[in-house]
């Protein structure tokens, strides 16, 4: 069962660009974090396309690291960008590819989305679908308040790489506080 004063939280980023928008978002969480929860980011998620002739050959390195990264997790949060309104094929990639393993490690587990976007919706879609694939991976996934950051390029300090707009930082910080209670909540 997690303990609130002593969650691991790991944070999923569906973005490999440099000056990720949404990169930016989960190097903020730290700080905006409830005492004893612990943000600690993914190993890659940059893998072979899924196919069942590779896997069949044996799971490649990242794909192993990220399962056992997440089974390692109290909690999971996808910080990610929406792409032609669904998920970015990376994070999809990433998901399939775990999702086939043994002990398949988001069931059970407690899960939060964030997305942000240069528009001013902030994700909706992306995360109604990786909700519907999390439904099918057994997860838990948290509901409110939810995380929409449209308009994120105002938002964010790019030098630094943070997220500096307060009233996105007060939503973020209620998540989060919420989140931790979520995760002791479906580990009990």
């Amino acid at each position: 069962m997690a303990d609130a004063s002593n969650l691991n939280v790991l944070v999923i980023c569906g973005s490999l660009r440099k000056g990720s928008y949404n990169a930016m978002v989960a190097n903020t969480l730290s700080e905006l974090a409830p005492a004893g929860m612990k943000i600690t980011r993914s190993p890659t998620l940059v893998m072979p396309l899924y196919n069942a002739d590779v896997q069949s050959e044996g799971f490649p390195a990242p794909a192993t690291a990220l399962a056992d990264a997440v089974r390692a997790a109290d909690g999971v949060i996808f910080v990610t960008p929406e792409y032609n309104y669904s998920i970015p094929g990376l994070l999809k990639n990433a998901i399939d590819w775990v999702s086939r393993m043994q002990n398949q490690p988001f069931a059970g587990k407690a899960v939060a989305i964030q997305s942000a976007t240069q528009g001013p919706l902030g994700g909706p879609r992306m995360q109604y679908h990786l909700r519907q694939c999390l439904i099918f991976l057994d997860a838990f996934t948290f509901g409110r308040p939810e995380i929409f950051i449209g308009m994120v390029q105002n938002k964010v300090d790019a030098e630094k790489g943070v997220l500096k707009d307060e009233p996105t930082r007060a939503i973020i910080k209620q998540q989060l506080e919420a989140f931790a209670k979520f995760i002791v909540k479906m580990s009990a």
